[in-house]
């Protein structure tokens, strides 16, 4: 078995939108003979990339859903995720990313280190991947691969180093020159599948060893014996392959590939470097909690003969019932075999084991340690735990960002309702960053998710897959209330009834935090409140925070410390004092001066310079706060933080601004104070809305 783990690997295409990713992934499956025929993203015969299978992705040409595969190279098993671009399917990301062992960043050899860049770059540094960089569309104008490695060291922090040169660039890339062989590589053939080495052109010469040389004081550090040959110049090709190997490993170093995935160039030796550099499952530490154990770490092992332990990391729902994809950690799995859900401490009987390729299946009857497979009709939930029952272990769950966004949703008939709650039903199980829930008081249904695209690629989902009829509302932005002063309060709760009374006294302060969203400080000394009466206290204040008095929306950086109070010895109880919170809370509510909070979202806007006049018009004209304006070859980055409430709508404006020219791209930064003007009309609606009910 481990000489079968040493020959897998299990790694995840991550990049900003629009780079290549599918692209690439499609070139890797015809090269691994996976698939026989090669189909572009924007397919013009209608076909459409493998790994884009719904309908939706081959439509817009975008990628929606990560997708699995499973490719041999070399001899070689190599478990391969896509996944999506577009920060509004950020959870796609985190989730591939929390079960495979190594990733390829790919980058855009003109636009480079993109705002999206960054952002998949942050999410494998959360979970410690190994990583190669892979610069592609080297055919385009304006192609410099030199410049996006240097972005890589200047924005994002690596240590990176390129492994190739290319051999002309823009509409003349012809290949690329190894600088570990120190050949020239040529790909021939209708689609690249014919590589040919020759020597190194000789203008290009003095260029390689020059490169060569950085590359080997760079892979140097890692290998002490390679150190010394590269002084005495007896450098072998195995010694730079275990340095380089190395340094990916411990997270220092990133060797940098180059390629045309749509021209057929660079492919091949991109997963010759996956197999050589990337870590295998058993070179991978992963932890877990023993539940049994007061949740204590503990280390996985990569072998079949331990207990089971394996991970549901996304759920999909088919025509045959819920697939539910499981990464293996430890342990084997077979047809048949019973397993525990650990959350749920619930039984359950593998009946089809299933390999995935994108939308296809393929059965198996069983898989080991380091496997990426599928479960049918298993009932459990994305980040859930499987073990074979004699451990309760649950793997550390994975990052999910906050819904920024909502909208109201109404079916417009019986039939259409009914499907609607079985679609919300699904998505929600299926998408963590996907939220739904009914407005007490409207009673509306709301969907929650992480921008405008998201949510309309939910809505055109429930029109099509479920043929839900329905409208929707105004997008509602998460709103927050919170407080910009301290005040004290002394507040008395006392109801005489037939029998025993209620009563409980508190007095302290309520203060602004601008860390937490609420924080309960308790200095009661002398016992004039029970210690058994301070959770009841807390859990009272809390209860306040759901629904802020100005506009309605929850209540955050509140810090109250509860000083003094007094109880009745028959009189108190939870009751009572949780009431005489609740009435603190109200009674000095407005005494620390309300404010409204907004979400502020980090925009990045690219295109052509020509366009910068209007593109900063048009975020000066959304409140929009101008961090950072780089121009760089007739293309210019402006950063800004703008409000969320201000870009609704925004991309039809820019397009129109930029003639469709240029794209951009938002995620959640921070809450910020609402200015004076807007915090009335806010205040004023939510009041006529309050008069209507009444």
């Amino acid at each position: 078995m481990s000489q079968a783990l040493k020959k897998m690997r299990n790694i995840g295409i991550s990049a900003h939108i629009d780079s290549g990713k599918t692209t690439l992934t499609e070139r890797i499956l015809f090269y691994t003979r996976k698939i026989h025929a090669i189909h572009e993203v924007r397919g013009k015969d209608g076909v459409g990339a493998t790994m884009d299978s719904m309908e939706l992705e081959k439509e817009r040409g975008i990628t929606i859903t990560s997708a699995a595969t499973n490719v041999t190279w070399n001899k070689y098993s190599v478990n391969i995720i896509d996944t999506p671009g577009h920060v509004d399917f950020t959870v796609e990301v985190e989730r591939a990313l929390r079960v495979l062992d190594g990733a390829v960043l790919v980058l855009c050899a003109t636009g480079g280190v993109q705002s999206q860049s960054i952002t998949v770059d942050r999410q494998m540094n959360r979970y410690q991947v190994p990583r190669l960089a892979f610069i592609n569309k080297c055919d385009r104008m304006g192609a410099d691969p030199e410049k996006v490695t240097q972005q890589l060291r200047d924005k994002l922090n690596h240590n990176a180093v390129m492994m190739q040169i290319p051999i002309g660039l823009e509409d003349k890339f012809q290949g690329m020159i190894d600088l570990v062989t120190m050949k020239a590589v040529y790909f021939d053939g209708a689609n690249g599948e014919n590589i040919r080495t020759e020597e190194i052109p000789e203008q290009m010469q003095a260029k390689a060893l020059e490169k060569r040389d950085i590359l080997l004081d760079n892979v140097s550090m890692f290998d002490d014996e390679l150190m010394e040959a590269y002084l005495e110049d007896k450098v072998t090709e195995e010694m730079i392959h275990r340095a380089v190997r190395k340094g990916v490993l411990d997270l220092k170093l990133t060797p940098v590939f180059i390629g045309s995935a749509f021209k057929n160039k660079g492919v091949q030796p991109l997963m010759d470097a996956v197999v050589e550099y990337l870590p295998s499952p058993d070179e991978v530490v992963t932890k877990a909690l023993d539940l049994e154990n007061e949740e204590a770490e503990v280390t996985l092992v990569s072998a079949e003969n331990k207990p089971l332990v394996m991970l549901a990391f996304k759920l999909d729902d088919t025509q045959f019932g819920q697939l539910t994809y499981v990464r293996i950690y430890q342990g084997k799995i077979k047809k048949g075999d019973e397993l525990v859900n650990c959350r749920s401490n619930k039984k359950i009987r593998v009946g089809r084991l299933i390999r995935m390729h994108a939308s296809e299946m393929e059965d198996i009857t069983e898989a080991g340690p380091g496997d990426i497979v599928a479960l049918f009709g298993v009932d459990c939930a994305s980040g859930d735990t499987f073990t074979s029952g004699d451990i309760r272990y649950s793997m550390t769950s994975m990052h999910v960002p906050n819904p920024v966004i909502s909208l109201s949703i109404m079916p417009t008939d019986n039939k259409s309702s009914e499907n609607m709650s079985k679609a919300l039903n699904r998505f929600t199980k299926e998408d963590p960053t996907f939220q739904t829930y009914v407005d007490p008081e409207s009673n509306e249904t709301i969907i929650r998710g992480m921008g405008e695209l998201h949510l309309d690629v939910y809505i055109e989902r429930m029109r099509r897959e479920y043929k839900v009829q329905l409208e929707t509302g105004a997008p509602q932005v998460a709103y927050r209330e919170s407080i910009s002063k301290a005040a004290d309060f002394d507040y008395t709760h006392k109801k005489q009834t037939g029998g025993a009374g209620q009563f409980g006294k508190v007095m302290g302060t309520m203060e602004p935090d601008h860390e937490e969203d609420f924080v309960f400080e308790e200095q009661v000394k002398g016992g004039n409140i029970p210690n058994e009466y301070i959770p009841s206290c807390e859990k009272g204040f809390r209860a306040c925070l759901d629904k802020g008095d100005i506009i309605g929306f929850p209540i955050v950086g509140v810090k109250v410390i509860l000083k003094d109070g007094s109880y009745h010895p028959v009189d108190s109880s939870d009751t009572a004092f949780q009431q005489a919170a609740i009435g603190a809370f109200r009674s000095v509510y407005q005494k620390c001066k309300p404010i409204i909070l907004e979400p502020i979202m980090r925009v990045a806007v690219e295109g052509p310079s020509e366009f910068q006049g209007a593109v900063l018009a048009t975020l000066n004209q959304r409140r929009g706060m101008i961090q950072s304006a780089t121009e760089d070859r007739n293309f210019t980055v402006i950063e800004a933080e703008v409000p969320l409430a201000e870009m609704f709508g925004y991309s039809t404006i820019l397009r129109s601004a930029t003639q469709g020219k240029a794209e951009f791209t938002m995620e959640f930064s921070i809450y910020r104070k609402v200015p004076e003007s807007i915090a009335e009309e806010l205040i004023k609606k939510y009041q006529d809305k309050a008069k209507e009910k009444k």
